[in-house]
């Protein structure tokens, strides 16, 4: 499972993802990211903003109407997943 390092604007801290799915919607690139790379964990929706030098920059998705439609997108890619939202 592809692995992705995202670092908190807020802290400086850096966390690892898993990418668990990806999709793009409206031109704009989503992943679906989980902390632990197996069993139920949270899963967090993450948006491409920007791409330099070939690495892409990705934020969290906190508006709750885009979380919500890309969370359903997800939701119909992983049939097989518990995806609450």
């Amino acid at each position: 499972m592809e692995k992705v390092k995202f670092v908190d604007p807020d802290t400086g801290e850096s966390l690892a993802f898993f990418v668990v799915e990806e999709t793009k919607v409206g031109g704009t690139h989503y992943l679906l990211a989980t902390e632990e790379e197996d069993g139920d964990c949270d899963a967090y929706i993450l948006k491409e903003v920007e791409t330099k030098d070939e690495e892409s920059v990705y934020v969290l998705v906190e508006d709750d109407t885009e979380l919500s439609a890309i969370g359903k997108v997800f939701a119909e890619l992983l049939d097989d997943a518990d995806i609450a939202f």
